[in-house]
């Protein structure tokens, strides 16, 4: 990461993409709670992705360091929409050519889990594991 660009740039970036950040934390893990522009019941997966391309976009501009990205997708203030989290590795293989886009996107659905509306539990997640080698599936964020 450069010197010039702070890592709290990263809150600008992810506005800039569309996403409504309600709070962040730019630690690591990068804690990151959005309001969600569709608040249905389930998380917008097209949302997903903008998040992501404005991390990938600020590491392949060296100016973010990957880190475990847990984001928290809300409704509107205090009503939890759904989780999703990706791994720095999965990042890093990204930008090195070593995992395809339809597989980093992958990884990081099977980590998205809901909240159910009826009683507040969370469906589990798909439980991706950071170094699977496995072939992807056909959904993209």
């Amino acid at each position: 990461m450069s010197d010039d660009e702070p890592t709290s740039g990263v809150e600008p970036t992810l506005r800039s993409y569309g996403i409504s950040v309600e709070s962040i934390d730019v630690g690591d893990p990068l804690e990151v709670t959005y309001m969600t522009a569709f608040p249905g019941r389930e998380v917008h997966r097209r949302e997903i992705g903008r998040a992501l391309n404005a991390l990938i976009d600020r590491a392949e501009a060296d100016a973010w360091d990957p880190v475990r990205v847990e984001a928290t997708v809300v409704r509107s203030p205090g009503d939890p929409l759904g989780t999703w989290a990706a791994e720095p590795v999965w990042f890093e293989r990204l930008l090195a050519d070593d995992l395809t886009e339809t597989e980093f996107s992958t990884r990081v659905l099977q980590t998205l889990s809901h909240v159910d509306a009826d009683d507040g539990d969370r469906d589990e997640p798909g439980g991706a594991d950071p170094e699977d080698e496995g072939t992807a599936g056909d959904r993209t964020p």
